[in-house]
């Protein structure tokens, strides 16, 4: 069970939206640019200056920028936008985005950087495993437990909860080694799905 599961209903919330985007010639790939670059900005600004209150933006823009991920595969796929450089981006702009977001975290007080360093590299390898499976059996694979929603579900609520009890900092490291436990279970979930695919 996955996040993502629940991904058409939130598409068709925002398909009004999209077909207003699509209308104003907004494309795909500068709906994936201008996500890329709010997580930079965001991420640099948390990096720079640490302070708990400020991680309250992070739920926020998380929200956006998965709001900003549904659009612009729906720009893409529905609105005939499809191309190379738009699937590289979109993979490409996910992991440097996540990495600049999620690493913000390893910079306040009492929260050990390898741990986070090391949540975010899982993270890289579950989206390498995914697309691996897409070279294997020919779709995607986003199974959980911790997809690139369930991730940002978490870390958001990490963001809102840092901001509003600062004290809490021992919970977030819990947080952090269950989130590196269910990343190399989905790792393995992918794995052995498109192995157990190509098998067949």
């Amino acid at each position: 069970m996955t996040l993502y599961n629940i991904k058409p209903k939130f598409q068709n919330i925002l398909r009004p939206l999209v077909i207003k985007l699509h209308h104003w010639g907004v494309t795909a790939n500068q709906i994936t640019v201008l996500a890329m670059l709010g997580s930079l900005i965001l991420g640099g600004i948390l990096i720079y200056r640490p302070e708990p209150l400020l991680f309250c933006a992070l739920p926020v823009f998380l929200f956006l920028r998965m709001a900003l991920n549904a659009i612009d595969g729906m720009l893409a796929r529905e609105c005939n936008q499809q191309t190379p450089l738009g699937a590289l981006l979109n993979e490409v702009g996910d992991i440097i985005s996540h990495a600049a977001l999620y690493l913000s975290f390893g910079f306040l007080a009492g929260v050990p950087l390898p741990l986070v360093v090391l949540v975010v590299l899982l993270s890289w390898l579950s989206e390498f495993c995914g697309v691996m499976a897409q070279t294997l059996t020919g779709q995607r694979d986003y199974r959980g437990p911790l997809g690139k929603s369930d991730r940002a579900f978490l870390f958001g609520a990490l963001g809102l909860m840092i901001a509003l009890w600062p004290q809490g900092i021992a919970v977030v490291n819990s947080l952090f080694i269950t989130a590196a436990m269910l990343l190399i279970w989905t790792v393995i979930n992918r794995c052995r799905s498109a192995v157990a695919v190509r098998h067949d």
